[in-house]
C-alpha cells in the first residue's frame, strides 16, 4: 500500500531510517475492522498481516523518531527505541494520520532494549485506547495486533507481539525539547513550522504563541477529561505528552475503582508522581517545559519570549477548571455554570473519598437512582440526596437521568475484566473474552443490560492493582 512520508521533509537530525526486524511465524490476532476502513484499509485483513508484523515494508521508508524527556523529573536522550513510522495515510474523511508499529525491532534509540514488545501489554494498549475513544477522550488508536511466533524475555519468557497504532501525530513534548536541547534555532523553528502544518493549525503574525496556545487548550481539556472518567495514565512523562492533544502510551495504565485522589497504579512510580490526583498539575509542569522549548521562537528578546510563554502557562489552570467544573456539573446533572450544582458536586467527591466508593459505580448508580447499597445509606450521603434531588427538581427523573447517562459511562475498562481478558490471550492463546470485552466497550453509554451485570467491584483479593511498563 501507499502511504506518505513527510516528517523526512525536517532536517535528518530528527530521525533515521531504520527497518522493522522481520520476525518468526506473524498471526494477526485482532483486527479493528471499523479503523481500517476509515484507514481506506481495504483488502482483507489477513492481506496485511506480513506488512503490520514489519516482514514486508515494499516501497516504505520507515522511520524511527528521535526525541528527549523528563522521565518522572530527569532529563535523558530518548526516541522510538520499539517503534516505527511506517508513513501516513488519509481517511475516508480526508484527515491525515500517522500509522506507526510498536514492538517492531532494534532501533537507535533502542539504549540497549531488545526493541521488542509482549502480546498482553500490546493487548492492553489495544483495549485500553478503544475504549478511550468510545469514551470521547481524545487518543491514538490501534489498528491491528500481530503475534511474532516468538518469544521475548522479561521476568520470564513472554509471547511476542507487534501493535498497530494509529494517531494524528506522534510528535511529542520532548520532541521539542530534543529540538530545543541538541538542535539549532533553525531546527527548532522547522519543527515548529511542521507542526503547525502537520496538525492543520491556522497561522498568524505570531504562529509560534498560537502553537503553544493550541497544545495548552487541548490538554486542559484532555486532562479534564481523564478526571471526569477515573483515568490514571500512570507514566506522565514530557515524551509521553503528544503535540496533538491525544492521550499517547498506555503502559502503567488503569481506571479507578475505590475514589481516592492518591491512587497510583504503576508499579515503578513509587513517590506517587503521577497518581490520579496529580495529574492535571503535572500536565502544567510538562506544559511549562513545553513553553521552554518554544522561548527561542516566542520574540526577539528573551524577556519577552518569557513573558508571552508565562502569559499562556497562566492560562492553563484556569481552561483545565473551566472544563472540569464544566463535566462535573454534567455528571450530577446540573446546569452549566450552575455554581451551587459544582458545590453540590464537589461535596459529592469528598463524601464519595470519605467512604471509599467506587468512583464509576457511585455516578452510575446516582444516575439510575439506584440508592441501596451501603454508600447510599450513610446519614451525611443521605443528607447530600435530599439537597441535590431539591435543587434538581426542575427536571423530572426522567430527564436528569437522560442527561446524565451522556457523561456517566455504565462500563469501564474494568481493570481485573481487562487483567482476566489479557491474561486468557497470552497464557493460553484464547482472544474470546478481548472480543467480548471490546464489544461491550463500543457504546460505554448505551446502559445495556449487559454492561450492567458486567460493571461491578473487582474480588478482593488482598492487595491493590498493580500495572507494570510492560517494556
Amino acid at each position: 500500500m501507499e502511504l506518505t512520508q513527510s516528517y523526512t521533509a525536517l532536517p535528518g537530525t530528527f530521525y533515521k531510517h531504520v527497518l522493522p526486524t522481520p520476525v518468526a511465524d506473524p498471526q494477526l490476532v485482532i483486527w479493528n475492522d471499523t479503523l481500517a476502513k476509515e484507514l481506506q484499509f481495504n483488502e482483507e485483513p489477513m492481506s496485511y498481516t506480513d506488512l503490520l508484523a514489519g516482514n514486508e515494508t515494499g516501497s516504505l521508508h520507515p522511520i524511527a523518531q528521535a526525541y528527549a524527556g523528563h522521565q518522572f523529573g530527569n532529563f535523558t536522550m530518548l526516541g522510538d527505541g520499539r517503534a516505527l513510522l511506517l508513513g501516513e495515510t488519509i481517511t475516508s474523511e480526508g484527515t491525515t494520520l500517522d500509522i506507526q508499529l510498536k514492538g517492531s525491532g532494534r532501533t537507535p534509540f533502542s539504549r540497549g532494549g531488545d526493541g521488542r514488545a509482549a502480546l498482553g501489554p500490546m493487548l492492553r494498549e489495544y483495549v485500553i485506547s478503544e475504549a478511550m475513544h468510545h469514551l470521547k477522550i481524545p487518543t491514538t488508536r490501534s489498528l491491528a495486533v500481530v503475534y511474532s511466533g516468538e518469544g521475548i524475555q522479561r521476568e520470564t519468557v513472554k509471547p511476542g507481539a507487534v501493535l498497530t497504532r494509529v494517531a494524528k501525530s506522534h510528535l511529542r513534548v520532548g520532541t521539542f525539547q530534543y529540538a530545543s536541547q541538541f538542535g539549532s534555532k533553525e531546527d527548532l523553528q522547522a519543527l515548529a513550522d511542521y507542526t503547525l502544518n502537520h496538525l492543520q493549525l491556522p497561522t498568524n503574525p505570531a504562529p509560534y504563541e498560537s502553537l503553544l496556545h493550541h497544545v495548552i487548550s487541548k490538554q486542559a481539556e484532555l486532562l479534564a477529561k481523564w478526571q471526569l472518567v477515573g483515568f490514571v495514565h500512570g507514566v506522565m512523562n514530557t515524551d509521553n505528552m503528544a503535540i496533538s492533544g491525544e492521550t499517547i502510551d498506555y503502559g502503567p495504565c488503569a481506571f479507578l475503582d475505590t475514589y481516592n485522589p492518591a491512587t497510583v497504579f504503576s508499579s515503578i512510580d513509587q513517590q506517587g508522581r503521577y497518581a490520579y490526583g496529580n495529574q492535571p498539575g503535572i500536565a502544567g509542569w510538562n506544559l511549562a517545559r513545553f513553553a521552554e522549548s518554544l522561548v527561542p521562537l516566542l520574540a526577539d528578546t528573551q524577556e519577552r519570549a518569557i513573558e508571552i510563554a508565562q502569559n499562556q502557562l497562566d492560562q492553563y489552570p484556569v481552561l483545565f477548571q473551566q472544563a472540569y467544573n464544566k463535566g462535573l456539573v454534567a455528571k450530577i446533572g446540573g446546569e452549566e455554570e450552575d455554581q451551587e450544582a459544582l458545590r453540590l458536586a464537589t461535596e459529592f467527591l469528598k463524601l464519595m473519598e470519605k467512604h471509599q466508593a467506587d468512583f464509576t459505580l457511585t455516578f452510575r448508580a446516582l444516575t439510575l437512582e439506584d440508592t441501596h447499597d451501603r454508600f447510599f445509606q450513610q446519614q451525611d450521603v443521605n443528607e447530600w440526596l435530599t439537597k441535590w434531588e431539591h435543587h434538581t427538581s426542575s427536571q423530572s427523573a426522567e430527564q436528569r437521568a437522560a442527561r446524565m447517562k451522556q457523561v456517566n459511562p455504565a462500563l469501564i475498562p474494568r481493570n481485573h475484566l481487562v487483567q482476566q481478558a489479557l491474561d486468557e490471550a497470552e497464557q493460553e492463546g484464547v482472544m474470546e473474552k478481548v472480543i467480548a470485552l471490546l464489544e461491550v466497550l463500543e457504546n460505554p453509554y448505551a446502559y445495556s443490560e449487559q454492561q450492567l451485570q458486567l460493571e461491578q467491584l473487582p474480588p478482593h483479593n488482598g492487595g491493590p492493582f498493580v500495572t507494570y511498563c510492560g517494556t
